[in-house]
């Protein structure tokens, strides 16, 4: 590993450190990881949100109440099924329909 300079953006989450940061390669969705020298925290630079916007829920779980399978729903949007069926059971049935 090569110790970085001062760079922008590369400060230690844990003591908050920005001097000593190294790179230390890739996480599993690709994301650039960072290790700092002072404290040992190794921690990832911007890491990417897997939260879906409230729209896309809404549409997912009206589709389903209108007949087609929480798998259907998950196909149609990109999504996994078991999101579909877990903000069913949190929402319940006073859905508008």
């Amino acid at each position: 590993m090569r110790i970085a300079k001062e760079e922008t953006g590369k400060v230690c989450p844990k003591c908050g450190s920005n001097k000593k940061q190294a790179n230390a390669g890739y996480n599993r969705s690709g994301t650039r990881r960072c290790q700092c020298f002072l404290c040992k925290h190794k921690y990832t630079l911007n890491p990417k949100s897997w939260v879906y916007p409230e729209e896309a829920r809404q549409a997912a779980i009206k589709e389903y109440y209108m007949g087609v399978s929480g798998r259907g729903v998950g196909k149609i949007h990109g999504m996994s099924g078991n999101n579909v069926y877990r903000w069913i059971k949190k929402t319940g049935r006073g859905v508008d329909k």
